[in-house]
């Protein structure tokens, strides 16, 4: 896959970086000297090689996935500017 100008012009305006027309070659070969080194990863035998998330083995922390009120109910409704029985107050909004 190759970049032209116009591809780099809309990356660039997608991205909201804004490029000089002068500087568009370049930007373009950029691109293509990435792709190019994406192109060489994919060409790397990786057959049995486990997934890894650091260079030192380590296991995830993992906890289980329990729905809590997060213990301190009162301590998250003293910041409300109203509340009632236990639940933030707002102004009625829709009639």
């Amino acid at each position: 896959m190759s970049i032209d100008e116009g591809t780099a012009r809309r990356v660039a305006r997608l991205a909201r970086i804004r490029v000089e027309e002068t500087d568009l070659p370049a930007l373009a070969q950029e691109f293509n000297a990435i792709l190019g080194f994406i192109e060489q990863l994919g060409e790397v035998d990786v057959e049995g090689v486990e997934p890894m998330v650091s260079v030192t083995p380590m296991r995830l922390k993992r906890r289980d996935d329990v729905v809590t009120d997060g213990g301190q109910p009162q301590a998250v409704l003293s910041n409300a500017p109203d509340a009632r029985e236990g639940f933030f107050a707002v102004p009625k909004v829709v009639e």
